[in-house]
């Protein structure tokens, strides 16, 4: 009894002592494991066992309420926590567990095998007698798992082999789990063998990749942790077993070639997913050539396959991303006893432990994003879009050594109708989404334009929430490759060709808005350049409208701009660009306030339904509605008006205040702010600011015709010389080109300086209606490519000058009598050449 009571006395003396230093992992799991038992009695813990095996844990929180380990299935067990035992008749596990030498120890907590060969093998004695020890004691299924040969290898040799392997499971001090801190090296009884040691997050405890299965189980002369395999000594590095394994060649010519192997030679704990030969060769051939002839992209693969965590596989118990030292991250994860990679199960063999990491053996290769071209990027849902660049000739023109940005549609984007076009359509439309640069997410900004091979320019939209091009929205997945990225887009992009006013003089649908916008001279604003969403309504939101209606309307030109500009907002705002549900408020022109939100991919405007979304304009964007919009605060005064309005708008309450009047909303709100070079087609350079609202009109004066003929005066023959001179007004000319420049920042334009020597005129800046001068060799290496934080468009716009106006005058220069006849000649060359001079506004 007294020594019953020694020995419980200790163990509660170590217990409090080690559980309030115990901060650790597998300390924090087991404590978890007590509280979910507490139902079953005191010191008891929770355990799920995996169905149709004996591998038991104590599970994190995740595999608890998911119910299963490596996704299978996982039953709940109820045991004594390590250090505890039940006793007849009483609840739980009331009793401590005897405390012994380590021998003893070893029957205590199962380790019957171990038990067994520490005394055939005369290590009983030492595990009996003074020290410190801790002794990973396989179980004793885990000598049943152990290889035959190497089994029957150490029974035939106790007295050496069997001696020193049970040596080499030692350590000559205690360590609890708590110190078997994460990354540590400890050095073994045998022959200083290294044994290393892992402290994983899910409180997974391993030593040379072996699972501490029940821990802690204190002995008078040290602790006992049971493990679920027998350890086999620790060989050289990786390098070391890649240099020397046949079934690795390719693998080592591919480190070599990429200047990796070295690392894999160094100190660390790294994790090696190592393809075997047969992987490689089921790589198609000119993939796996091309992939070795460039030594970024083979570096890239070859890292991609190492981790610099060593993981064991008795550690992964679900899936988890891992960092490589290629940047990336792989998932590695379990499906029963197998490992996966990325979902997939390809570990042939597992848990090569080396000095310097683990290596598992797989068959296949991982090749990552940054070692492929960008045609080889798309996924499952992009393969539309890659088997179409494939057939119409596209994947082959993007060269290995470009810099490009796919920006690919999903597969569901593409209709039945879209995909019966003729090849050549087809072929511009994916032309549009090829861009001739690298272009990253992080790279991408607002008002940003984007060149594609095809010559279009498409604009970059960015939200709350959304990177949006032209009328298409990215989705999460984008990918940077060898060659360029790729984003993933929700509809095929539709590069605008039209400004708003002309899509409405296009669309019978907007005939009678449109005929309203001209009634209150808003032509100009929907056709010069600039941002603006415009939310319009068909011709059935005004059924009911007659002609009498219409002319009140328009003799009310505040009321009617009121209205109208209530349907106009500065900005371009893309429907599927807002954040989904969420009130989004737009301040629109009038003054008043439109409440937009998405719903089931639905724009909604004021709660109202848009028919039809995201037309995208060369100015803005087009919202279609079948209701006239108008603001609820707004109060009416006028009868006629109210009367008017109360037809068209029967979705809200309309507030009427007699004698109220619409405010005037002058036309200042539009100033579209350019930067041009006007080029010059003859004569010299001219500068002139060209301010909203001016015509400019050129006045060509000809070259002078000069004509000699005789005339008979009072019947005596005179000569006559006269000069023809010839006036046009001009308004347009032959040939115009301009280029748009948008600079980075104040504080580039400074760099916006120098002219084009011999090319254009002077450049001017319009900014807030003042002009710049800029000067002009800085310019000239600015459209060379000279400065790249600025974009530059450059049109030629083409068509016969217009002449509003020719007058020819005729000056009599000299008469005289005439000496001798004399033929009447032209000046040399004919008709003078006219130098003509067009400025574009």
């Amino acid at each position: 009894m007294k020594i019953f009571f020694l020995f419980t006395f200790s163990t509660f003396f170590w217990s409090p002592f080690e559980q309030a230093a115990a901060s650790v992992h597998y300390d924090k799991i087991l404590t978890h494991s007590r509280i979910r038992a507490r139902d079953q009695g005191q010191n008891v813990c929770a355990l799920q066992q995996v169905m149709g095996t004996k591998k038991k844990y104590f599970s994190t929180c995740r595999n608890w309420y998911q119910g299963a380990i490596c996704g299978k299935k996982a039953t709940v067990l109820y045991e004594c926590c390590p250090g505890y035992m039940k006793m007849d008749g009483m609840r739980g596990c009331p009793a401590v567990a005897p405390i012994d030498h380590v021998y003893g120890t070893l029957g205590i907590v199962g380790a019957t095998s171990t038990q067994h060969y520490s005394d055939i093998s005369k290590l009983r004695g030492e595990l009996e007698g003074r020290g410190s020890f801790t002794f990973f004691a396989p179980s004793s299924e885990a000598w049943e798992q152990l290889n035959s040969e190497i089994h029957r290898n150490l029974i035939d040799n106790v007295n050496i082999e069997l001696y020193s392997a049970l040596h080499h499971h030692m350590v000559n001090k205690r360590m609890l789990t708590k110190d078997l801190k994460n990354g540590m090296t400890l050095v073994s009884m045998y022959n200083d063998q290294k044994l290393l040691i892992n402290h994983y997050p899910n409180g997974v405890v391993t030593v040379n990749c072996a699972r501490v299965i029940y821990g802690n189980q204190i002995a008078t002369n040290g602790v006992v942790h049971v493990i679920d395999r027998v350890l086999t000594a620790v060989g050289n590095t990786i390098q070391d077993f890649i240099e020397v394994e046949d079934d690795l060649s390719s693998l080592r010519a591919a480190a070599i070639t990429s200047d990796v192997l070295d690392i894999l030679g160094k100190p660390g704990h790294y994790t090696l997913f190592a393809p075997t030969n047969e992987a490689f060769e089921r790589l198609p051939r000119g993939l796996l050539e091309r992939i070795m002839g460039d030594k970024v992209a083979s570096e890239a693969l070859v890292k991609f396959h190492i981790l610099n965590t060593l993981q064991c596989s008795e550690a992964i118990t679900g899936g988890a991303a891992y960092e490589t030292l290629e940047g990336n991250t792989v998932e590695v994860g379990c499906d029963g006893e197998s490992l996966t990679v990325n979902g997939v199960k390809m570990v042939k063999r597992k848990d090569i432990v080396t000095s310097n990491g683990v290596i598992h053996l797989i068959d296949e290769v991982l090749i990552p994003d940054s070692a492929k071209q960008v045609t080889e990027l798309g996924g499952a849902q992009q393969t539309t879009f890659t088997d179409l660049m494939i057939q119409l000739g596209l994947a082959s023109s993007l060269r290995p050594e470009g810099q490009y940005t796919l920006l690919v549609p999903l597969n569901g984007a593409f209709s039945d109708d879209t995909l019966r076009m003729d090849q050549r359509r087809l072929k511009t439309i994916l032309q549009n989404h090829i861009i001739n640069v690298k272009v990253g997410l992080n790279e991408l900004y607002n008002g940003q334009e984007l060149e594609t091979i095809g010559g279009k320019l498409l604009r970059v939209f960015l939200y709350r929430t959304a990177v949006c091009i032209e009328n298409s929205c990215m989705v999460r997945g984008s990918k940077e490759g060898r060659n360029g990225f790729i984003h993933i887009l929700r509809q095929i992009i539709n590069p605008a060709e039209k400004t708003l006013h002309e899509m409405l003089r296009n669309d019978k649908r907007f005939s009678v808005f449109l005929s309203l916008v001209k009634a209150a001279d808003l032509d100009d604003v929907l056709s010069q350049p600039g941002k603006w969403t415009l939310f319009v309504p068909t011709n059935d939101a005004f059924k009911g409208l007659t002609d009498d209606d219409k002319d009140i309307l328009i003799r009310d030109k505040n009321a009617l701009r009121n209205i109208l500009l209530y349907h106009l907002t500065q900005g371009v705002f893309i429907g599927s660009g807002f954040e989904p549900g969420v009130t989004n408020i737009l301040k629109t022109i009038q003054g008043g306030k439109l409440y937009l939100k998405t719903v089931n991919d639905t724009l909604l405007i004021n709660e109202l339904k848009s028919r039809e979304s995201d037309l995208m304009a060369t100015n803005g964007v087009i919202h279609v509605i079948d209701k006239l919009l108008y603001p609820a605060d707004l109060p009416v005064g006028n009868d006629q008006l109210l009367t008017i309005l109360k037809k068209l708008i029967k979705y809200i309450q309309i507030k009427f205040v007699r004698g109220s009047a619409f405010k005037e909303i002058p036309l200042t709100f539009y100033n579209p702010s350019i930067t041009q070079l006007t080029k010059l087609i003859e004569g010299e350079p001219e500068f002139k600011i060209v301010r909203e609202g001016e015509t400019i009109t050129k006045v060509i004066h000809g070259e002078p015709i000069i004509k000699t003929y005789t005339k008979i005066i009072d019947g005596r023959p005179v000569e006559v010389t006269e000069k023809k001179v010839t006036e046009e007004r001009i308004i347009q000319g032959p040939e115009i080109k301009y280029t748009r420049i948008t600079a980075g920042g104040s504080d580039n334009e400074e760099k916006l300086k120098k002219l084009l020597e011999d090319e254009v005129t002077k450049v001017t800046k319009f900014i807030e209606g003042d002009g710049h001068l800029l000067e002009d060799e800085e310019i000239k290496r600015l459209l060379q490519g000279a400065g790249t934080e600025y974009t530059k468009v450059t049109k030629v716009i083409e068509g016969e000058p217009q002449i509003i106006e020719r007058e020819i005058k005729k000056v009599h220069l000299e008469e005289a009598p005439v000496r001798k006849e004399q033929p009447t000649r032209r000046t040399q060359g004919g008709t003078a050449r006219r130098r003509t001079r067009l400025a574009y506004p």
